[in-house]
């Protein structure tokens, strides 16, 4: 939590109580005028500009400032020797304090007319100085305070030199995004820099659905027995990924004190921020290479450049001369950003040009504090804006003020190993997480990273979580059932308090742990009073105490639904999803008389009787001129065609066909009946069948019409939804057992029973599996089906849902099932349909296209051999055209005796010359019209000449 802020008020009184010692302050601080060696101070042109430095000198990161700072402006005036001005330092030790930082800030300003300061060096500190910078007019440059509340949105003269600290967010939700951890905890040190961070980091990480279950905040004066308490709290709890933002010297303790409790072992996952790994040089290396292995960090990127080799080298050889008791001094971000701090006010105090830099002195009482009386800068605006315009190639890269903080830049995400930090990946605003820094890069939040050594030297990627062996079971609750006990039974121990519980839910969640790959510890405890009775009237009365984290999980027929999942989490289901209706059989015992044409529809029924008729019809006409069957009086001719049609439907025709073409047609024919009554047969069956097996009911609208009474199990939701579909509390019947159901329906609705009942499929199945023979089940409305229920967020969802997925796709679920829900052998299949559409034209009409099309094929052959055959005799007569045409029509109707068009008649006659006589005398004795008895006496003549040759 950020502390609250001390009212401008009490500064005032703080500062004149400090305003009475004003010397002492000066002459214990000690006013150290450094101007910028290398500059031509023997030039009477260069005008000298009074910039203050307030530093925590006592500490390694103040004096690198410092020396930073010369250096920076040294080698900005001797590259730019011609330049007007000079920045003349005046630094003052703010000695780790917030007090002593305010005091030297209001000396400067007050005593030095200082035109900007660069510092202070804490987030803490800053916070005092950003009033007197806003009412001086005197920007502020700090190259080290990143905490986000110090904001130039608060006071425009608050200048970071510095990335804030909240702009590595979302560097960190996207590794822990790549890895899918859920949860995470957050570690940070209890003051302004840590608790500044922590609402940008919320944020970013509820953006990838991670939650932070827990913050532990720790006081940077905490002790060391303060830290172990803290972590062994977290021991206790499953999350295993923590993120630490704290400073190198508490972050040492907190980590030897994690290795020494054992949380840097395989499973663990420790995330720093920039506030360690910026720093990781000034960590004592025993430290590091003993406690810290295996943990990811997120550290600022800086370029390695030539340049910046050089001024390292540079650096230590000047630092260890104004420092001579450090020994190996190791540079680091704070003293980059220093340099290029300088370097950049430098620019802008020389863009200003020759200013007269002074300031407005303020009328003031006798009777004001020294707070009052100090002066306004009157070039602070003007300074501003041109620290804004400020761009030019940094020791740690573009160098550009946006909004009054520096411009963010990438991020590169290190792994620690051995005493030191190894890169692994990079994280930038435009390509998100990847393992190089080059435009094509753009795997946006994926592990596109380099190998990571985890904590206990593990190289497999830790899931995030554990169930804690020296923490709590998991309690897990499970419905106290009266009914229904397939699913869960909870027996109670005679003259004890102890519980067994069994039940196919209870076998099905025991199967699913077994598929987990870690161990999780549990006790079922069944909601009840230790006298047995139940606890509760609802089974949303389980989810309230798991909701408010009362018990750990429900295990039992709970149903997955949309209300419900607002408060808690779901696994995926392991039953089948939906509501169903159970309704009985009709006794139908009046058959329907008409039901032998129901399996056909009218128009194929039509369809049918048309193509036999066609059929009847084409076969005469090939036949009729050469087949005796097809002869005879016309009434006998209309007969036979009409009987050969039908009775192929039963393939008992007998008369014999002698035309290629007629058998033709009729293989076709036969073909298209066949189907026609296979298909008829199986509709017919299915039809009778389903005559004794229609439901009462058929569906919801029938019901509520009826005004008929239902049934649904007592405490069930579905007796909500019944009510939202307007069924009357009064047409609503409780049952408690399948028995109970079983006994509702026999009665029926006029007897006090039921119409039917409305439940969970699962449930409707076991009450089919014992009845199967009197009721039928039919789908009702949609739900999930059964899941189990954990708190939200809970890490333990995904492994459950998915081990669920490998026991359901396996045999044990049908081994479950078997043992809890067997099946009657003589039960019917509950899964016909109820109802039968009859067989239509849609469906056939392809047939009869192919029929219809080879009989026409077959006419237009035989029309054209006759008109081939006749044309020449029919022709070569002299008469008028309709003469000719009803020649053509007594042509077609005769018979036809050729040997060539009837095999058969030229069997006879070669055979059986008795048969051939008969068959000319037949002939001449036929009552046919004149030109046909001349027609037949010339066959006569030719078959008698045939015979005599």
């Amino acid at each position: 939590m950020i502390p609250p802020r001390i009212s401008f008020d009490a500064e005032k009184l703080l500062f004149l109580a400090l305003s009475l010692f004003p010397i002492v302050v000066t002459l214990s601080d000690g006013t150290h005028p450094a101007v910028a060696q290398g500059s031509n101070n023997s030039n009477p042109t260069t005008i000298a500009v009074n910039v203050g430095v307030i530093l925590d000198l006592e500490t390694l990161v103040g004096q690198m400032g410092l020396t930073c700072i010369n250096m920076s402006l040294s080698d900005f005036y001797s590259s730019n020797p011609s330049y007007k001005t000079r920045l003349v330092l005046n630094v003052r030790d703010s000695k780790r304090d917030e007090v002593a930082a305010a005091a030297a800030a209001l000396d400067l300003i007050k005593n030095k007319q200082v035109q900007a300061i660069i510092g202070p060096q804490g987030s803490a500190q800053a916070d005092f100085l950003i009033h007197l910078g806003d009412k001086s007019h005197v920007p502020i440059v700090s190259f080290s305070a990143a905490s986000p509340p110090l904001s130039s949105l608060r006071s425009p003269y608050f200048l970071r030199a510095a990335q804030i600290d909240s702009s590595q967010v979302n560097a960190i939700s996207a590794v822990i995004q790549a890895f899918a951890w859920k949860e995470v905890v957050l570690i940070y040190v209890d003051n302004e820099f840590g608790a500044g961070i922590i609402p940008s980091l919320a944020i970013a990480l509820e953006e990838v659905n991670t939650r932070v279950p827990y913050r532990s905040p720790i006081s940077p004066s905490a002790t060391d027995d303060q830290i172990l308490r803290e972590l062994y709290k977290l021991m206790t709890m499953q999350t295993r990924v923590f993120i630490a933002h704290v400073l190198p010297t508490l972050g040492s303790r907190l980590f030897a004190k994690a290795k020494e409790v054992g949380m840097m072992r395989e499973g663990y996952v420790w995330i720093l921020t920039n506030g360690i790994t910026d720093l990781l040089s000034s960590v004592d290396s025993s430290i590091v290479a003993s406690s810290m292995q295996g943990v990811l960090g997120i550290k600022t990127y800086i370029p390695d450049t030539p340049n910046l080799d050089n001024f390292m080298v540079r650096w230590r050889m000047k630092f260890q001369q104004e420092n001579p008791s450090v020994h190996n001094p190791a540079l680091n971000i704070f003293g980059y950003r220093a340099y290029d701090a300088a370097w950049a006010l430098a620019m802008a105090v020389e863009e200003m040009g020759t200013t007269n830099f002074t300031y407005q002195m303020l009328n003031a009482s006798t009777d004001t504090t020294d707070l009052d009386k100090i002066g306004v800068s009157q070039n602070g605006q003007k300074l501003l804006q041109e620290l804004a315009n400020v761009t030019f190639a940094g020791l740690t890269g573009n160098f550009r003020l946006v909004d009054g903080q520096l411009e963010s830049t990438a991020f590169q995400i290190v792994n620690i190993n051995g005493n030191a930090a190894r890169g692994i990946g990079f994280w930038t605003l435009e390509n998100g997480l990847v393992r190089d820094l080059y435009p094509f890069s753009t795997s946006i939040y994926s592990a596109n990273i380099g190998s990571i050594i985890w904590p206990g030297d593990s190289t497999s990627v830790p899931k995030g979580w554990e169930i804690p062996t020296n923490g709590k079971r998991l309690k897990i609750l499970v419905p106290m059932k009266r009914s229904f006990l397939q699913f869960v039974k909870v027996t109670q121990g005679l003259n004890t308090n102890t519980f067994q519980v069994t039940g196919y839910c209870i076998d099905i969640f025991q199967a699913v742990i077994e598929k987990l790959p870690y161990a999780v510890a549990y006790d079922l405890i069944p909601f009840a009073f230790i006298d047995g009775r139940n606890a509760g009237s609802t089974y949303n009365d389980m989810i309230d105490h798991v909701f408010y984290k009362n018990y750990d999980a429900v295990v039992g027929d709970t149903t997955i639904i949309a209300n419900r999942s607002l408060y808690v989490d779901f696994t995926l289901p392991y039953t089948e999803s939906g509501v169903a209706m159970l309704v009985p059989y009709k006794d139908n015992k009046n058959k329907n008389a008409w039901v032998f044409l129901k399996p056909l529809t009218w128009d194929l029924w039509l369809m049918t009787g048309c193509f036999f008729v066609f059929i009847a019809l084409v076969v005469w006409i090939l036949e009729h001129q050469i087949n005796e069957e097809f002869g005879g009086p016309a009434a006998h001719q209309v007969g036979t065609s009409f009987w050969f049609s039908f009775s192929i439907m039963v393939f008992a025709q007998r008369e014999r066909v002698f035309s290629n073409l007629t058998r033709f047609v009729v293989i076709v024919w036969f073909f298209v009946v066949l189907i026609l009554t296979q298909s008829y047969t199986a509709s017919l069956s299915s039809l009778l069948m389903l005559q004794n097996l229609q439901p009462t009911v058929a569906d919801i609208d029938q019901l509520l019409k009826s005004g008929e009474k239902v049934g649904c199990q007592h405490r069930s939701f579905v007796h909500g939804m019944l009510k939202q579909m307007k069924f009357d509390d009064s047409r609503l019947i409780y049952y408690h057992s399948p028995e109970e159901c079983d006994a509702l329906l026999s009665k029926g609705s006029a007897n006090g029973g039921i119409a039917a009942a409305f439940d969970e499929t699962p449930y409707i199945k076991l009450v089919f599996s014992q009845y199967c023979n009197k009721y039928t089940m039919i789908p009702t409305l949609k739900t999930a089906g059964f899941g189990f229920i954990f708190p939200k967020g809970s890490p333990l969802v995904p492994d459950i849902s998915q081990a669920i997925l490998n026991v359901t796709e396996g045999p044990k679920m049908t081994e479950i099932e078997n043992t809890w829900f067997p099946s009657k052998s003589n039960c019917l299949d509950s899964t016909k349909s109820i109802s039968s559409n009859s067989l239509d034209l849609e469906s056939f009409w392809g047939l009869f296209l192919i029929a219809g099309a080879a009989a026409v094929l077959a006419l237009f052959i035989f029309m054209v051999m006759f008109v081939k055959k006749s044309w020449h005799e029919v022709t070569s007569s002299s008469g008028s055209l309709q003469e000719k045409i009803v020649a053509w029509g007594r042509r077609f109707y005769q018979r036809d005796l050729d040997p060539y068009t009837s095999k058969e008649a030229r069997d006879r006659n070669t055979n059986d010359g008795g048969n051939e006589i008969a068959a000319v005398e037949a002939l001449e004795n036929t009552n046919f019209p004149l030109s046909l008895s001349r027609d037949f006496g010339r066959a006569r003549h030719t078959i008698c000449r045939t015979r005599t040759f």
